[in-house]
């Protein structure tokens, strides 16, 4: 497993300890059910503190687990 995958894996399990693997790495604000404004802001905190960037909201649509370890594996701000 690559090191920004189990590092974002981290901070969606702090956030979603109740998701199984499938559901981790398929979330979005639309298929978790406990994603609401404030997961949002625990989760933005968390990926900022874990690695040192500046997370900018985007459009909900395109948030998800692997939208935003593409953006941190290209070296890209992340999007949430």
């Amino acid at each position: 497993m690559d090191s920004n995958r189990s590092r974002l894996e981290r901070c969606f399990r702090a956030v979603f300890p109740d998701l199984d693997e499938e559901q981790l790495y398929n979330a979005t604000p639309f298929s978790v059910r406990a994603w609401d404004s404030l997961a949002t802001v625990n989760l933005l905190a968390l990926i900022e503190e874990e690695f040192g960037v500046q997370v900018r909201l985007g459009e909900p649509s395109t948030v998800s687990f692997e939208g935003i370890l593409d953006g941190l594996q290209k070296g890209l701000e992340a999007v949430l």
